[in-house]
């Protein structure tokens, strides 16, 4: 929110129209060109659509009241007549629309004395986005002059330099904030990691040289069919920063699985069993580095990529429990030796494609 007060004492120029005339703002070319945006629409936002002005004039009998009175064609039409003659519009640039929230010009007097004007301005700067509008900031303003009686119109003026200082200072404030503010980005890059623990915890985060081993099966074995049992899962943490309006994510990948979540009936268990339980890890890491190459794809919006990452860690949690489930179906819990073989094959051959194994 930005407030100016400017005060004005209007005795000289003046230009005068019909008392009954509509409000027709005068073309004046603005000395600036928009780099970072144009204006796409104007709209009239206004808790109430009154008249614009409301003027002082003396009536016949030299009585003074006060006449309402609209721009020509109303608030929205005048501004966008107004912004296309005389702002440079260059679509290829950021779509901005403007929300009229208050727009009001009111003149005093007191009598045999001179007119008092006051204008009042607010304008929100919005994004044009496939979904509506995404606020930007706003602008609230007053003007105020101080004029003879005589000298009837300074409206059209005033409401022209408002205007003209709400786009000068919308210019000035995304050129400001074009290149560091995430609302302006113009596109996304995510570099990953693996997150990895130092001294090691109760979890267990992936590397390819860290296997495991009996020791690791620290939970009481429940009751069922199975000689052991692990739980493998996916997270990831991220941050952003943005730089030279391009968003920066960070993410941090997690492939993990907790000692506290993993028994086994008897620790002396054989190689061959163990073997099954760290290719369960594998498959985690495999479908995590999927993930990955999923993400590092995608074209992400700058303004909702995180909507489109959540989507696509959802797909991957899904991804790994049909993996799993398909991998015990197929080697039978590790029981079918030569499916199991075949599954260690390709779990290695998919490890060294990914680039996790040599």
């Amino acid at each position: 929110m930005f407030l100016i007060v400017s005060s004005l004492l209007l005795t000289a120029f003046a230009v005068y129209q019909k008392a009954d005339s509509p409000i027709v703002l005068r073309n004046e070319k603005l000395n600036f060109i928009p780099r970072e945006f144009y204006i796409a629409n104007v709209i009239d936002d206004r808790a109430e659509k009154t008249l614009v002005a409301s003027l002082v004039y003396k009536d016949e009998a030299h009585g003074y009241l006060n006449r309402p009175l609209d721009l020509k064609g109303g608030a929205t039409t005048a501004l966008k007549q107004f912004i296309n003659q005389n702002l440079q519009q260059n679509e290829k640039l950021r779509p901005v629309i403007i929300s009229i929230k208050a727009l009001k010009l009111t003149e005093t007097n007191q009598p045999g004395g001179p007119v008092d004007g006051h204008l009042s301005i607010d304008f929100a700067f919005g994004l044009k986005k496939d979904y509506g509008v995404r606020n930007l900031t706003e602008y609230t303003a007053g003007i105020r002059y101080t004029r003879p009686e005589g000298q009837t119109d300074m409206a059209e003026s005033t409401l022209r330099q408002g205007i003209e200082q709400a786009l000068m200072w919308f210019n000035k404030w995304i050129n400001t904030n074009a290149e560091n503010d995430l609302k302006l980005a113009k596109s996304v890059k995510v570099k990953f990691s693996d997150y990895s623990e130092t001294p090691e915890g109760d979890t267990i985060y992936y590397s390819v040289t860290r296997r495991l081993t009996w020791n690791d099966f620290k939970e009481k074995p429940n009751m069922g069919n199975f000689d052991a049992e692990i739980f493998t899962s996916i997270g990831y943490t991220e941050t952003a920063t943005i730089d030279k309006g391009i968003i920066g994510v960070d993410m941090v990948m997690k492939v993990y699985l907790p000692k506290s979540d993993c028994w086994v009936r008897d620790r002396s268990g054989d190689d061959y069993a163990l073997e099954h339980e760290q290719r369960h890890f594998d498959i985690a890491k495999i479908v995590a580095e999927h993930f990955k190459q999923k993400i590092t794809a995608m074209d992400l919006p700058p303004d909702n990529y995180d909507g489109d990452i959540n989507v696509e860690y959802l797909e991957t949690l899904r991804e790994l429990h049909r993996m799993q489930m398909q991998y015990d179906r197929e080697t039978h819990h590790g029981s079918d030796r030569y499916g199991q073989e075949q599954w260690n094959k390709k779990i290695d051959r998919e490890l060294k494609v990914l680039g996790v194994k040599e």
